[in-house]
Formats: structure tokens, C-alpha cells, sequence
């Protein structure tokens, strides 16, 4: 009689951890939306949360109509589940928590796509594929694997969803990028068409997507943990969910520290994230060992495919989905027949080749990788297809220049109230001069270094000076707390600051990331004015000029302007139009 107490007791609980489990997959959406919001630029923030909202919005709708039968309704040759109406017709004797649970993991797959085609897609667009992949794609593979079709009944292992939704999104992802083309500027091209150059576009808001990060780290704990039934098993799982991302990121920041120079912040987060796609499918059958292993070569895995993405197939990913979910996704399919051991609790038929097991499940895991990919390729690319032929799947181009979250949505920012400048190269130009002096001291450098650096045109003599005089110094934004410094210790005390962006002759200075030049043509500046008097102007005018200063032609910009006429000062950047005069 205890034990049939206990027993009940057991049961209960993981019936309630169960749906805490779903709650925990539901609450990752978030970590989704902060990720892709993170990195992306600004002006595209609220049409990512848009997105990321919509699709299990969407999701829910279409899963109740026709994705929950396909998935798990009665089997049809192994290949469908028949659908039905119970939800409707029969919701006394429904399996509620089956529902929930198996919702928030078809909501997941679509929202891996979003990442991909981010700053670019139609919203419309979204709308339609998003509601495609939970009705249709994702439903009837997963039945597959774990309605009772025939790659379950075959044996092949995918205890969370490494391939179901992992690999399904991520091939989804790649194939929608693909088809979308690459954002304004991303790849430059020589006058036969062919690739020169890749620039990077880091994403707007680092610690948004850091955060996003970690909710996703706490909601993988339910994505993985959610079907165990025994506390053994369950602390195994949370074992191997944790080790294989920890393994995964501290790899990949060897890995960039070495390749790089420095170690790279968004790479190592999305380390984080490959590791916990690769252990996904193997994550109740597989060891410590085993977890480490998974994640090492996902940190390394999720680099390479950026680097793939980028340089060989020239597909344009903002959020790097596809290095993420598809190869990870495929990776911990095939790790499965690799690393899976009797040792792990509730294991006892699953052995992989590196444990003695043969080629066996190794075999099967293939077969359920090649297959699941064949189909989602296929219908997803029907689906595109179809969308891109009758209301399309890009935006206009001046729609995307000037961001998603007006022309979409009719949303000024996404931050109301903050100032945030987007200093992306979307109008990149192909011109990068060496603007170097090579010499970056200002008392170091030679009369001409100085010159050619900050270059200062004289006022006539025929101008006549009142002796008050309005100076406007335009500035590199790392540049501003030196030069207000410098004025301060000369006496001036009273300015005014502006945020500005500009570029010159020099199409913007190269700056450097993941090994990458970027060529940001609009370059973030700032604008101070002073008025002076008892100074005298040319003091003035030295200060500015040394604390300007970095060794580089166009280190910034001076105007001198007295009551009567307006006297361009140049500084070596660039060729100015003729000022008009003023009052």
C-alpha cells in the first residue's frame, strides 16, 4: 500500500513538473525575442518583438485547428496523425497537458527562423510561413519522432527536439535567408559581381541579449527536463543540460581569443546557445563525458558556421540561427549515436558506438537526420516560394533603410525616450582609404602630420573680427571627453553638445570586428560649441586641434565664426560646400 501511495505521490509530481516544464519553454519566447533584439540594430527592435509574440500567438491558433491532430492523433501509415476535433468535440476526456506541452515546443521552431531573416522580411510574410511551419512542417515530422510514426518505431532517439525542432527550424532559417538575400551593405561586390568583402553588423544592445541568453539557459531546463519520470533521470538531464553549453562556451572563447585577438562577446553567448541545441536530443541517454565532448565541438561548430555562412555561402544571418540551431541541431542528432550509454539513468537499450553499441543507432540517427532535413527543405522552400511569388517576402529598399519599426509598424522607436544613435553601414561605400599618419602622438608628430590631420584654414585678413567668435568642433564620439577637458583647462567653461553622424571623403574609418573591417559609413560624432572672447581664437583652436588628434587624416572638424561672416576652418577630412553668411 506505500509504495501504491509513493507511487501515486511520484506520479502527481511529475504530472506538475510536467507542466512547469511547458511554462519553462513558453517563458524561452522571451529569451528568443531579447536575443534577436539584442543583435540587431535599433530600428528593427519593435518589429522583432512583433515577430516573436506573433509566432506563438499564430502558432497557438493554427496548432489548435490542425497541427495537434497532425502531431498526435491517431497514426496513418506511420507518416500522419489523422486529424480531429477533440479539443472541441470531446474536451472532458482531453489531454490538456499534452496540448500545452507539445505547443510551446511547435512555437519554438518557428520563432528559430525569425533570427535569420530579421531586418529585412515582410511582416505579412512572417505571418504566413510562421503559421505554415506549425501547422504543417513541423507537426507531421514530429509525428515521427514522437507521435508514433515510423522513425519512432524504427528506434531513432531525439529525446527534446534536436531535430525536431532544432535542425527544422535552423534548415528553415537557411533556406529563408537564402531566399530573402542579404541586408543593404552587408556583402560588397567588384565590378564582376564577385563577393570581395563581408561587413559585420554588430547588434544594438549587447546586454538585451545577453539576457536573453541566460532566460533561454533556464527555460532549456524544462525544454530538456520536462518529459523525465524519475528524479535520477531528471537530475542527469539537468547535468548534461548544463555541462555541454558550459564546455561549449569556454571552447568557443579559447577558440576567438586565438583566432581574433580578444574574446568574442556574441559569439561566446551564442556558444552558450549551440551547446544547449547539441545536447538537446541526447541529453537523457548520454554521460558527463559525453556532454563535454557534445559541447566542445559546439562552441567550435558555431564559429565555423559563421564563418560558412559568410565567406562560402553567402547567406546573411543577423542573428546566427542557422550556425546555432542547424548545424548544432544536426550535430546533436548525429552525437546521439555517438555518445548515448546504459550508464544514464532510465537508459537501458540506447548505446552508441562509443560506447560499444556498434553503428546501429548511429545509423538510425542518420537516417532520422536525412530524412527530417529532406522534408522540411522541401516544404519550406514550396512555402517561400509561393509567398515570395504573391505578396512577397522583402521589403522595399528604402523601407529597410529606414527600419521595420516605422514603415511596419508605424512605430517611431522602440525606444521612446532614450537616445540611441543606429551606427550601422547600411549605405556602406565600397571606397576605404589607409588614412594612418602613423604616428598617433600629437607632440610626436611632424608640422605636416598635424596639418594633414587637423588642417586649419586662416580667415582673411579683409573679415573684420568684433573679437567674439562662436567655435563648432565636430568630433569623433570617443574623442569628447578629452576635447571638453581640454577647453575646460583653458578657461572655457560653457558649451553645448550635440550627437551627430557624419563621414567624409574617407567613407568612415575601418574599425575591426570578429577579424572583419567595417566600413561604417555614418559614423557616430559630436558637435560642441563654445563662444569665446577674452580667449584668444587660435588658443582655442590648438587645444581642439591636440585633443582631436589620433594620427588619422579627418580627425575631426573645426568652424570659426564671428558676428558678421561664417570662416571655414578645415580639418583634413573632407571638402566642405561654400557656407553662406549669417547674422
Amino acid at each position: 500500500m506505500t509504495e501504491e501511495i509513493l507511487s501515486a505521490v511520484d506520479g502527481q509530481l511529475f504530472a506538475v513538473w510536467f507542466l512547469i516544464g511547458a511554462a519553462l519553454v513558453f517563458w524561452m519566447q522571451a529569451g528568443f525575442a531579447m536575443v534577436e533584439t539584442g543583435f540587431t540594430r535599433a530600428k528593427n527592435a519593435g518589429n522583432i518583438l512583433m515577430k516573436n509574440l506573433m509566432d506563438f500567438c499564430i502558432g497557438t491558433v493554427v496548432f489548435i485547428l490542425i497541427g495537434f491532430g497532425l502531431l498526435l492523433g491517431e497514426d496513418v501509415a506511420g507518416l500522419i496523425g489523422k486529424p480531429g476535433l477533440d479539443i472541441f468535440t470531446a474536451y472532458e476526456n482531453f489531454d490538456y497537458s499534452k496540448f500545452v506541452f507539445n505547443l510551446v515546443f511547435c512555437a519554438t521552431t518557428a520563432t528559430i527562423v525569425s533570427g535569420a531573416m530579421a531586418e529585412r522580411t515582410k511582416f505579412l510574410s512572417y505571418c504566413i510561413y510562421s503559421g505554415v511551419i506549425s501547422a504543417l512542417i513541423y507537426p507531421i515530422e514530429a509525428h515521427w519522432i514522437w507521435g508514433g510514426g515510423w522513425l519512432s518505431q524504427l528506434g531513432f532517439h531525439d529525446f527534446a527536439g534536436s531535430c525536431a525542432i532544432h535542425m527544422v527550424g535552423g534548415i528553415s532559417a537557411l533556406i529563408g535567408a537564402k531566399l530573402l538575400g542579404p541586408r543593404i551593405g552587408k556583402f560588397e561586390k567588384d565590378k564582376s559581381g564577385k563577393i570581395v568583402k563581408v561587413n559585420a553588423f554588430p547588434g544594438h544592445n549587447l546586454p538585451i541579449g545577453c539576457l536573453g541568453v541566460f532566460i533561454l539557459w533556464l527555460g532549456w531546463y524544462g525544454f530538456n527536463g520536462a518529459a523525465c519520470t524519475s528524479v535520477e533521470q531528471l537530475g542527469s538531464v539537468f547535468l548534461t543540460t548544463t555541462v555541454a553549453p558550459a564546455v561549449a562556451t569556454v571552447v568557443c572563447m579559447i577558440f576567438t581569443w586565438i583566432k581574433y585577438g580578444k574574446p568574442d562577446v556574441s559569439m561566446c553567448l551564442n556558444a552558450s546557445l549551440a551547446g544547449l541545441v547539441a545536447i538537446t536530443a541526447p541529453c537523457d541517454v548520454t554521460d558527463c563525458f559525453g556532454a563535454i565532448v557534445i559541447g566542445a565541438v559546439a562552441g567550435l561548430l558555431v564559429v565555423f558556421g559563421v564563418w560558412l555562412l559568410d565567406y562560402k555561402l553567402h547567406v546573411d544571418d543577423p542573428v546566427g540561427a542557422v550556425a546555432v540551431h542547424c548545424l548544432n541541431g544536426i550535430w546533436g542528432t548525429i552525437a546521439t549515436g555517438l555518445f548515448a550509454t546504459t550508464s544514464a539513468p532510465g537508459n537501458d537499450s540506447i548505446v552508441g558506438l562509443f560506447y560499444g553499441g556498434g553503428f546501429k543507432q548511429l545509423g538510425l540517427q542518420l537516417l532520422g537526420f536525412v530524412s527530417v532535413a529532406a522534408w522540411t527543405a522541401v516544404t519550406i522552400t514550396i512555402a517561400f516560394l509561393i509567398i515570395k511569388a504573391t505578396v512577397g517576402l522583402r521589403v522595399s529598399e528604402e523601407e529597410e533603410i529606414v527600419g521595420l519599426d516605422s514603415c511596419e509598424h508605424g512605430l517611431p522607436s522602440a525606444y521612446a525616450g532614450f537616445s540611441i544613435m543606429d551606427i550601422s553601414n547600411t549605405m556602406t561605400m565600397e571606397v576605404n582609404e589607409n588614412t594612418s599618419l602613423g604616428v598617433s602622438d600629437y607632440d610626436a608628430a611632424s608640422a605636416a602630420m598635424k596639418e594633414a590631420a587637423v588642417k586649419v584654414e586662416t580667415a582673411p585678413a579683409a573679415i573684420p573680427a568684433t573679437g567674439i567668435y562662436k567655435v563648432v568642433v565636430i568630433a569623433k564620439l570617443a574623442r569628447f571627453e578629452v576635447l571638453k577637458k581640454a577647453l575646460n583647462d583653458l578657461g572655457v567653461t560653457g558649451m553645448t553638445m550635440t550627437q551627430v553622424m557624419g563621414c567624409g571623403v574617407q567613407k568612415g574609418a575601418g574599425e575591426m570586428y570578429r577579424g572583419v573591417e567595417m566600413d561604417a559609413t555614418l559614423l557616430p560624432k559630436v558637435k560642441v560649441e563654445v563662444v569665446v572672447s577674452k580667449i584668444p581664437v587660435a588658443t582655442v583652436i590648438e587645444a581642439a586641434k591636440k585633443a582631436l588628434y589620433t594620427g588619422h587624416i579627418g580627425d575631426g572638424k573645426i568652424f570659426v565664426y564671428n558676428v558678421d561672416k561664417v570662416v571655414k576652418v578645415r580639418t583634413g577630412e573632407e571638402d566642405f560646400a561654400a557656407l553662406q553668411d549669417v547674422e
